[in-house]
């Protein structure tokens, strides 16, 4: 993911992946790693939902009741009503964020957070009932031995950790920040940045939330030495300058877009099932939102608001299902919302892409293919209902993005 200052309005996506075992910036595959890629393969095998529909019904069914108590209104305009600078009361007007924004004492029950996932990282923890971890320092001068209170030396411990920072810092990273499981960065109560340098990787572990952190302009690095845990460091490939990369990981629920599965060549990804929801997608947005192969995605009740190349790709036969999603066609030789790559019309054809209940606008389409009726054909998995309508969309995200949480007060 490549985020500018101006795209991180996305709010959150949870999901459950598995992503190839392949060397992915590791340039010693050693013990330690052959073992770590052994273990997130059995755990994918444990966390894979064989009926996907149950998890996208049940979110559906959690956006209806949200509509319901807030009374949304709905609306056809291509303008948004962003939160920014609403002083109001507090309104949650999505069913994660009505799970904890508006309680005036989150700061004191920041754990409460790993109660309200939906979708596919439904199982995801983080670091709920271990230590709180506090950041106080924003450097990153040692690689190898990072020092006690930074975010490097933070996720690297083996425990589980719910890390938050003591004030607002940005945090220029001097190598990918290599994450262990069991792990919330959790940035509320702080203006967090991790910019101007390397990205966060996570890799082989499970159980992972990151949540409020702002992320731009990150740079490719050349890698190097890089500790890794408490007790191992290696080799490392340089990076790939993207803002999070994701490689064999099982439970992770993260608040960025990026491209889903590593490998066109690596079939294993067909288990990899994610949830795309309550996001905004706008200004310097360019495409990959998502980008995914193999695996099945749920992209539900996001707004689309800009787009220069396309918004939703794929290759290797991805699964996506489209629901009351808001597509606004902003760029005059951008329509389309869909990309197939790398392989002819003749096979995409048979790859399941479905639109139900999206609204497009200013000449926004999207070509649907495969299995329309995949829902109908599975009663007993699909409880029927449906996506909250595109019209909704904007009351939906509209505190989409990093919030400006204060300690003591409503978020």
């Amino acid at each position: 993911m490549r985020a500018t200052r101006n795209s991180l309005t996305v709010l959150l996506f949870a999901f459950t992946s598995i992503l190839p075992i392949i060397r992915a910036n590791i340039g010693e595959f050693d013990e330690v790693w052959l073992r770590r890629a052994a273990e997130a393969w059995n755990r994918t095998l444990e966390s894979y939902e064989p009926e996907p529909e149950r998890i996208v019904s049940h979110l559906n069914m959690n956006v209806h009741r949200t509509l319901k108590e807030i009374g949304a209104v709905g609306s056809n305009s291509t303008r948004r009503q962003l939160a920014k600078g609403y002083n109001g009361p507090c309104v949650a007007t999505n069913p994660i964020d009505r799970c904890w924004r508006c309680d005036p004492n989150w700061a004191n029950n920041r754990f409460r957070l790993a109660d309200c996932v939906l979708g596919f990282g439904h199982k995801t923890t983080g670091g709920k009932n271990g230590r709180i971890y506090v950041v106080t320092d924003p450097s990153d001068n040692d690689i190898l031995n990072p020092k006690p209170g930074t975010l490097r030396h933070a996720v690297i411990q083996k425990e589980p950790l719910w890390i938050i920072f003591e004030k607002s810092m940005v945090i220029t990273l001097s190598q990918e920040l290599i994450m262990q499981g069991d792990k919330t960065i959790d940035a509320r109560g702080a203006s967090v940045y991790i910019a101007y340098g390397a990205g966060i990787t996570i890799q082989y572990v499970r159980n992972v939330i990151i949540h409020g952190l702002r992320i731009h302009d990150i740079v490719k690095k050349n890698g190097g030495m890089i500790r890794d845990s408490i007790d191992h460091f290696g080799f490392r490939t340089p990076s790939d300058g993207d803002g999070i990369s994701i490689f064999g990981a099982q439970d992770v629920w993260i608040d960025h877009a990026m491209l889903f599965g590593a490998s066109d060549s690596y079939p294993g990804d067909k288990k990899m099932q994610i949830t795309v929801a309550f996001n905004h997608f706008g200004k310097r947005m360019v495409q990959r939102m998502p980008r995914c192969r193999w695996g099945y995605i749920h992209v539900v009740n996001n707004d689309y608001t800009h787009w220069k190349m396309y918004a939703i790709g794929g290759s290797s036969k991805p699964t996506i299902i489209s629901q009351g999603n808001r597509y606004i066609a902003d760029h005059p030789f951008a329509k389309q919302v869909t990309r197939r790559e790398k392989t002819p019309e003749s096979e995409w054809r048979k790859w399941t892409w479905v639109s139900e209940g999206d609204l497009f606008l200013r000449g926004a389409y999207f070509i649907p293919s495969g299995d329309q009726s995949w829902h109908k054909k599975h009663p007993e998995l699909y409880d029927k209902t449906q996506a909250a309508p595109a019209i909704h969309v904007a009351d939906i995200t509209k505190f989409a993005g990093a919030l400006g949480c204060k300690v003591g007060q409503k978020c």
